[in-house]
């Protein structure tokens, strides 16, 4: 089950999170700050902050010393009003097993706990406030947050390493840079031993293999 925000939701709360961090300050965010700061893209970016307006947690004011700004102090907004403004109420609106929306004369079993589980989450993101989520940003930037057993960076840094190598050099060069491995070398030199005997079963045409 995929617990994750949308993209919209996404940079809905990285916004937020900007203006939060601007909030001590007085001073609005222009959008290309957001952009830059917070990865939003720029196509996308004027959509993202208006939804925090339309929400009611910031505003905005055009002109030069104009910008975006929290409503109120990120102390007083949740987490929960945050993510709602990019990814609409956070309720149930199909039945959880069914094809329709929950109706109860064809309630389903799982209604009820379906509920609860929803309504934790909620609670969860009620009593976590804008404050707190850039206290943890600021902490994960400075080095001084705990990473969590079940993070998903738990285990270091991990990179993905293709199955070949695609080498551009000379076969002369290459051969000249592996033939003092002694298993490469001994594999190039029977395959370029090889490529001679072919060449000379062509009557010597075709490129000399073997570095001079």
């Amino acid at each position: 089950m995929n617990m994750t925000l949308s993209k919209r939701g996404d940079y809905v709360v990285r916004s937020a999170l900007a203006l939060a961090r601007a909030y001590p300050s007085g001073r609005p965010r222009k959008i290309r700050e957001v952009v830059a700061e917070m990865g939003v893209p720029q196509t996308f970016a004027s959509q993202i902050l208006a939804d925090l307006v339309r929400a009611g947690l910031a505003t905005s004011r055009a002109g030069k010393d104009g910008g975006y700004r929290l409503a109120r102090p990120p102390e007083e907004i949740s987490l929960v009003e945050v993510v709602e403004a990019g990814e609409g109420p956070l309720r149930a609106e199909r039945c959880a097993l069914g094809d329709g929306p929950c109706r109860w004369e064809s309630v389903c079993p799982l209604h009820e706990t379906w509920r609860a589980a929803t309504e934790a989450l909620r609670e969860v993101l009620a009593t976590t406030s804008l404050a707190d989520l850039a206290a943890s940003d600021l902490a994960i930037a400075e080095g001084r947050a705990v990473v969590p057993a079940d993070s998903h960076r738990h285990g270091g840094p991990s990179l993905a390493v293709a199955d070949f190598v695609q080498i551009e050099l000379g076969a002369p060069v290459l051969a000249g840079r592996l033939v003092d491995d002694a298993v490469v070398g001994a594999a190039l030199g029977a395959a370029l031993e090889e490529a001679e005997t072919l060449r000379a079963e062509l009557g010597g045409q075709g490129p000399r293999w073997w570095p001079a």
